[in-house]
Formats: structure tokens, C-alpha cells, sequence
């Protein structure tokens, strides 16, 4: 097996899907008039779909160190869009709860979000679709041994 440069494997192809998906979606995001990222959306909606999330839980979720979910929940809470209350049962962990101002913005976001993932994946029927994540699956279960 010959060996390929970074920009011949298909490490480099999905990397750049991500770079230009994300690029992408931060415009779209953007065009809200919202300051905000896609990160911190996305984690909105982690805690919106799931109140009961831990910020542990978000960092694995979200693919970030526990710090990074702290400083985002930290400006989220500042900028009105969650709030964060010591919970009644164990003083160690955190309430996060989606604010009035929090949930506008996600009505708001939701349907670029779903337009963002229609437009990277029009060209890709059913089926390619189910592959490429079955595939995807493969590589994080070979890589996660």
C-alpha cells in the first residue's frame, strides 16, 4: 500500500466537509443577528432536548473539554439565553435551563439548522446517506478500540 500525503486520505476529505460545513452554517447562523456560535447552539439544543444533561455529558456530546462547556454556558447565561442553578439534590451539579429569550432563539435557529444539513446533503440520496454513516460508524469503532 503506497503511502498518501494528508490531502490524498480520506481524513483530509471528511475534515474539510466539517471546516466547510461549519463555515457555512456560522454564515447562515450569523444572518440571525445573533451573536452567538454554532457551538453554543448546538448546545442549547443538547440541554433543550435534554434538561438532565450534565456539563460532563455536553463535553462528550459536543466533543469539547469540560472548560470549553463552562466558558460557553458562562456566556450563555450572561447573554440571557440559559440559566444555571445549583441542583437540590447534589450541590456539585448544575440546573441548565433554556431562558424565554433562550427558546426564541432556537425557533429561530432550528429552521436554518434543518436547511444548513439539507443543503450539504442534496445531492446525497437515501441510501448514500445511510452508507456514508455506516461507514462513518466503522472508522469511530476501529478508532475507538
Amino acid at each position: 500500500m503506497e503511502f498518501k500525503t494528508p490531502s490524498e486520505t480520506i481524513f483530509y476529505q471528511i475534515e474539510k466537509a466539517i471546516k466547510q460545513y461549519r463555515i457555512m452554517a456560522q454564515g447562515n447562523l450569523n444572518k440571525l443577528g445573533y451573536k452567538i456560535t454554532i457551538n453554543q447552539i448546538l448546545l442549547m439544543i443538547e440541554i433543550d432536548h435534554n434538561p438532565e444533561v450534565s456539563q460532563v455529558e455536553l463535553s462528550e456530546l459536543l466533543f469539547k473539554d469540560v472548560a470549553s462547556i463552562t466558558r460557553m454556558i458562562e456566556l450563555l447565561v450572561k447573554e440571557d439565553f440559559i440559566t444555571r442553578m445549583e441542583n437540590v439534590n447534589d450541590r456539585r451539579k448544575k440546573d441548565l435551563k433554556i431562558t424565554n429569550t433562550g427558546q426564541k432563539l432556537l425557533s429561530l435557529a432550528k429552521p436554518v439548522i434543518f436547511k444548513n444539513r439539507e443543503i450539504a446533503q442534496k445531492d446525497l440520496n437515501e441510501e448514500e446517506q445511510e452508507i456514508l454513516f455506516t461507514l462513518l460508524n466503522k472508522i469511530i469503532l476501529n478508532t475507538s478500540k
